[in-house]
């Protein structure tokens, strides 16, 4: 792998370019994995959210927020570093 100097002669990459190189084809991978494990503790959301319009939870914003605390702690010990960061 190598690039072009603006005059057009072939220079090696800096050892960083290399490097990243693995770290670009990966990316698709990793960000599907994570949407993918990511996916209960959205659909956990969204039942929440119908529970409220059903009125079968009060509408509030205390326990709103109480449960996306819960779910948010309990995202963040299932997934670890692959959990979200607001």
């Amino acid at each position: 792998m190598s690039t072009l100097t603006p005059g057009g002669s072939p220079c090696r990459p800096e050892p960083y370019v290399l490097a990243l190189a693995p770290l670009r084809e990966c990316a698709p991978f990793v960000s599907a994995a994570k949407a993918l494990l990511r996916t209960p503790f959205d659909a956990m959301r969204e039942q929440y959210a119908a529970a409220v319009r059903a009125g079968l939870v009060e509408r509030s914003l205390l326990a709103s927020a109480h449960f996306e605390r819960k779910l948010g702690a309990l995202e963040r010990t299932a997934l670890g570093p692959w959990a979200r960061r607001v």
